[in-house]
């Protein structure tokens, strides 16, 4: 059978850990008869770790020459139609969209997250968008939602990152156990007073149940300085485990006994490994999250403001397991696999 040419879109490249892992599941998921162009914020990193064909996401040039030669155009999983963060991100995805669909590929929205959309202009770039694709997944009913009021047909599963293959990083078996993981990351609701407030918590948390921190920053160049900032304070009891690659990220949660994280791929490696979570949402997507698999948790417009009551909640938690059976688990990893189904449907 003829190979098919593939352009694969994300925040690829850019040190996320969970976008990465979306990359990661994509080319695990991806037919053998696809071969994989993947536009990426650090081409040379990206080819090293997937053995892939790359492209600059950032040249112009180079990703309309990608999609010139390419059969098939793929957004690549994740909260990439969104204008939360940047009114810019959805234009640039929607416009590649645009342009692959005015070249005559093939084009699909993979694992699709969509919102939050607060402008009108967006809101409208966003369907036309969708409207054109020859098939969409979504990875929440929010999304799904949406979609249907477009009377844009797609299915609906859990995220893909449930399915992704980890592996055990080299060296993190060697540390202390019991281990729990830990992963924040800034954001305006995360104030100086209620990360202080996090920390004390994690001291006194730490200092009850006589664990070993690992301070897993997903997203380096914002995350390391909260991971240093909690190390600083328990030295002896915790480790800064910096990983790149995402089935590595994914194969430390594996070694744990409890996961206490902000970041939404961090809960679902963490619950797909079985192990205790802890959320503390700054997302709705989090949000969603924790109410579809009853992971407990706060918002952090609502963290308790004492620091010993958040160490006891997490103590309790700690002490009460309550996690996926294997039949749960495997029962989330088939569902997730409908986006692996979607992507042969199109492309076999």
């Amino acid at each position: 059978m003829a190979q098919i040419r593939a352009v694969l879109c994300g925040y690829y490249g850019k040190g996320n850990g969970g976008d990465e892992a979306l990359l990661a599941t994509l080319l695990q998921m991806l037919p053998k008869t696809v071969t994989p162009i993947v536009l990426s914020g650090n081409c040379s990193e990206t080819r090293q770790r997937y053995g892939v064909q790359v492209g600059d996401r950032m040249s112009a040039l180079r990703v309309f020459q990608a999609l010139q030669r390419s059969d098939v155009f793929i957004w690549g999983g994740g909260s990439l139609i969104q204008d939360t963060t940047s009114a810019i991100s959805p234009l640039y995805y929607a416009g590649l969209m645009g342009m692959a669909q005015r070249l005559g590929l093939k084009t699909i929205a993979w694992a699709q997250g969509i919102g939050p959309l607060n402008r009108n202009f967006t809101r409208k770039i966003a369907k036309a968008a969708f409207t054109g694709c020859d098939a969409v997944s979504v990875r929440d009913r929010g999304s799904a939602q949406l979609l249907a009021e477009w009377q844009i047909p797609n299915v609906i599963a859990p995220d893909p990152v449930w399915a992704l293959a980890g592996k055990p990083p080299k060296g993190v078996g060697d540390l202390p156990a019991p281990r729990v993981a830990i992963c924040l990351r800034p954001h305006p609701q995360l104030t100086p007073e209620r990360l202080n407030t996090l920390i004390q918590a994690l001291k006194l948390f730490q200092t009850a149940t006589d664990t070993f921190l690992l301070l897993l920053p997903f997203q380096a160049a914002s995350d390391l300085t909260i991971a240093q900032q909690i190390h600083s304070q328990i030295p002896d009891h915790s480790k800064i485990v910096s990983l790149t690659d995402p089935r590595e990220l994914k194969g430390v949660f594996e070694g744990i006994e409890m996961a206490i994280a902000m970041r939404y791929h961090a809960l679902i490696m963490a619950a797909g490994a079985k192990s205790q979570c802890f959320a503390l949402s700054y997302d709705p997507k989090v949000s969603q999250l924790m109410a579809e698999y009853e992971i407990p948790g706060w918002e952090l417009s609502q963290l308790p403001e004492a620091a010993s009551d958040i160490a006891q909640t997490w103590i309790e938690r700690y002490a009460n397991p309550s996690a996926f059976d294997k039949t749960q688990l495997q029962a989330i990893i088939d569902r997730a696999k409908i986006h692996q189904e979607l992507l042969h449907s199109v492309l076999s």
